[in-house]
């Protein structure tokens, strides 16, 4: 895809590999929609930020609609990357946050997704990057929600996967292992520290794989950290 003057949304992007996406996005002359809670430090004449609880179907609504109303309807890019982990073992997981999580790392996806779609399909051009985690082929101790969610993704990424692909849209599943991000903040025994993947680098993977001729498609990226220096939960 020929990124400059196309439109893509990034969500979760005030921080970690949203922010460094949307950064190289506007470098390749992207206009880029930022979906978060709060705002990133990014001010630039071809990025529009918006406020939204990705786990809220009537927010997503609103930053879908503010979105149109500033850049049109013609979304050639969704990238799904918000999202949270906590852990803790099942029964003692708190159910608020566990349905809070699925909200967030999977609910979100579904209701921005079929916002973004039916446009793609009409013009029959698209790309939706879906954000898993290597958690979302393995199981953990005290993993089980943050697991589950990210399990959920992939699956929902290859079946839309399939749904779309004769409209000529693509869909890619990533699975980073450990990056060096503010998610670790919230992990009980396990700090980010420099071993780890760096989110810069995964950003500059997902712009890879958005510049990719357009009948070649990676529906399933894994990438690991080399010699990681830290404990799972």
């Amino acid at each position: 895809m020929q990124l400059d003057g196309r439109i893509a949304i990034v969500t979760g992007v005030s921080k970690g590999i949203g922010l460094e996406l949307a950064k190289l996005l506007l470098e390749k002359g992207m206009q880029v929609a930022g979906w978060s809670r709060t705002a990133p430090e990014l001010t630039h004449d071809n990025f529009f930020f918006t406020p939204v609880d990705m786990g809220v179907e009537e927010e997503v609504e609103k930053a879908y609609q503010a979105t149109v109303a500033h850049f049109g309807a013609d979304i050639d890019v969704l990238v799904n990357n918000a999202g949270y982990g906590a852990f803790n073992y099942l029964e003692q997981f708190d159910s608020a946050a566990w349905e809070k999580m699925f909200a967030v790392n999977v609910h979100g996806i579904y209701y921005v997704t079929k916002r973004v779609l039916p446009n793609m399909k009409q013009r029959e051009y698209g790309h939706i990057v879906n954000l898993s985690s290597i958690a979302g082929k393995n199981g953990i101790p005290q993993g089980t929600a943050y697991c589950g969610t990210k399990h959920a993704v992939r699956g929902l990424s290859e079946s839309l996967y399939r749904e779309v692909k004769d409209h000529n849209i693509k869909v890619t599943c990533l699975f980073p292992g450990s990056v060096d991000t503010h998610f670790f903040d919230e992990v009980k025994g396990t700090e980010a520290n420099p071993t780890m993947l760096h989110a810069d680098d995964v950003a500059q993977l997902i712009v890879h794989q958005l510049e990719m001729p357009d009948n070649f498609n990676t529906s399933e990226v894994e990438i690991r950290p080399m010699r990681v220096k830290y404990k799972a939960p």
